[in-house]
C-alpha cells in the first residue's frame, strides 16, 4: 500500500525499535518482567523524568488508560474528562468496566480542552451520597483534535485538582508529539506541572505495540502489576514489550519521531494555502491536521484512493506519522487542490422560487 495518512497506526516500526527487538531476541531471558530489558526500560524512563517514578508496560492505551483511571477510583467514584476525550469517545467503556463501575463526568470542552472551571462545576455539581464522588480528572494530550495544552494550562487544571481533592491522569497517546510541540522537557510537563499517572504512548511514536504506564506518585501504584495480570496485559515475554522503549529512549528516537510527524503536519497544512473551500479546523499544533473541504472534494479523495477519518472532530483527519514522506503529502495536496478546483467551477443548481403566495 503507498504511504497513507489516516492515522500514525498505519505506520511500521522505526529502525530503533526495530533494532532492540532484535537484540532482545537473541538467547533466553527470564518471563513476566524479571529480564534486564524491562530493568532497563524502566531505569530510562526514570532518567528521562528524573524522579523515582513506578513504570510497567501494557500492550495498548485502552489497558494503559483503563487500568490507571481504575487504580485511582473505586466503583462508586467519578472521572472527569473533556466530551471529545479519547476515554470517553473511543475506548467502548473500558475505563468504567475495569473500574467495576466508576462514571465519566463528560464537560464540554472547546479544542478537547479541559478547563478548571469546567472541572470544579462538575467537581461541586452535588456532594450527596446519591451522585459518584469525583477522584480522578483526566485531560488528553495533545487533544483529539491534535491541540496541544500548554504548560501554564496543565498547572492550573493540576492546582484545581488538588484543590478539589482530586488526582490528575494524562492519557498522552501521542505524549512525545506533546513534548515535541512545546519544546519542553517531560518532567516539565508532567510530575512538575502536577499530573499523578501518565500513559506514555509508543505505538504512535514508532514502535510495534506497547504503551508505558508511569506513577509519578508512587503510592498510587499499589497492586498495579496485579491489576496487569488480571487485565491480561501481563506479557510473558515482557522483554519484548520493553525493549522497544529502550531503543527509542537511549537514542532519542521518541523525539525525533514526534517532531517529524509535528513537522509534517505544519508543512502540510502549508500547502493547502489558498485552495477554494479547503481549511484547517483547529490550529495545528501536534502531527495532525483537520480539514474541512466540500463532500465532493472529499468523495473524490476517497475515489483516487486516499484514506482519512471523518468520525473526529467534524472534518477530514489526517495523521502523520514518523516515517511522513513529502513527496506522498504533495501527491495528497496537489490531489485536494484539484478536486476542489474542480469543485468550485461546477454549475450549481439554480434555485427555483414559486410564484404562489
Amino acid at each position: 500500500m503507498d504511504q497513507q495518512f489516516a492515522s500514525d497506526n498505519y505506520a511500521g516500526l522505526c529502525p530503533e525499535a526495530w533494532q532492540a527487538m532484535a537484540e532482545a531476541n537473541a538467547g533466553h531471558a527470564p518471563a513476566y518482567g524479571d529480564d534486564p530489558w524491562t530493568a532497563r526500560a524502566a531505569d530510562r524512563f526514570r532518567a528521562l523524568f528524573g524522579t523515582e517514578c513506578e513504570v510497567f508496560f501494557v500492550f495498548n492505551g485502552t489497558a494503559a488508560n483503563a487500568l490507571a483511571l481504575a487504580a485511582l477510583c473505586q466503583s462508586y467514584h467519578s472521572v472527569i474528562c473533556a466530551e471529545a476525550a479519547h476515554v470517553e469517545t473511543d475506548e467502548c467503556g473500558a475505563p468504567e468496566f475495569f473500574s467495576n463501575g466508576s462514571k465519566l463526568l463528560v464537560a464540554p470542552a472547546s479544542g478537547g480542552r479541559l478547563t478548571p472551571h469546567a472541572i470544579r462545576t462538575l467537581a461541586t455539581a452535588r456532594g450527596d451520597i446519591h451522585y459518584p464522588k469525583p477522584r480522578a480528572v483526566t485531560i488528553t494530550q495533545p487533544t483529539e483534535t491534535g491541540e496541544v495544552y500548554s504548560l501554564a494550562e496543565i498547572r492550573a487544571i493540576a492546582a484545581e485538582c488538588r484543590a478539589l481533592g482530586l488526582r490528575l491522569h494524562m492519557d498522552g497517546a501521542r505524549f512525545a508529539n506533546a513534548c515535541a510541540s512545546l519544546g519542553c522537557t517531560p518532567a516539565e510537563m508532567t510530575w512538575q506541572a502536577g499530573v499523578d499517572v501518565l500513559c506514555f504512548g509508543g505505538t504512535k511514536n514508532g514502535m510495534a505495540v506497547g504503551e508505558a504506564v508511569i506513577f509519578f506518585n508512587r503510592a498510587l501504584a499499589e497492586d498495579f502489576d496485579y491489576r496487569c495480570k488480571q487485565a491480561g496485559q501481563l506479557a510473558s515475554k515482557m522483554r519484548f514489550l520493553a525493549a522497544p522503549w529502550v531503543g527509542m529512549l537511549e537514542s532519542g528516537a521518541w523525539l525525533r519521531n514526534a517532531a517529524h510527524g509535528n513537522a509534517c503536519a505544519r508543512d502540510f497544512a502549508a500547502m493547502l494555502d489558498g485552495i477554494p473551500g479547503v481549511a484547517p479546523m483547529f490550529p495545528v499544533q501536534s502531527n495532525a491536521v483537520f480539514l474541512q473541504a466540500p463532500p465532493a472534494v472529499l468523495e473524490g479523495l476517497k475515489a483516487k484512493g486516499w484514506r482519512f477519518y471523518t468520525f473526529i472532530g467534524g472534518g477530514a483527519r489526517f495523521m502523520f506519522a514518523w516515517d511522513a514522506r513529502p513527496e506522498r503529502m504533495r501527491a495528497l495536496a496537489d490531489d485536494l487542490r484539484a478536486l476542489a478546483a474542480r469543485d468550485s467551477a461546477a454549475p450549481r443548481p439554480v434555485p427555483v422560487f414559486s410564484s404562489d403566495k
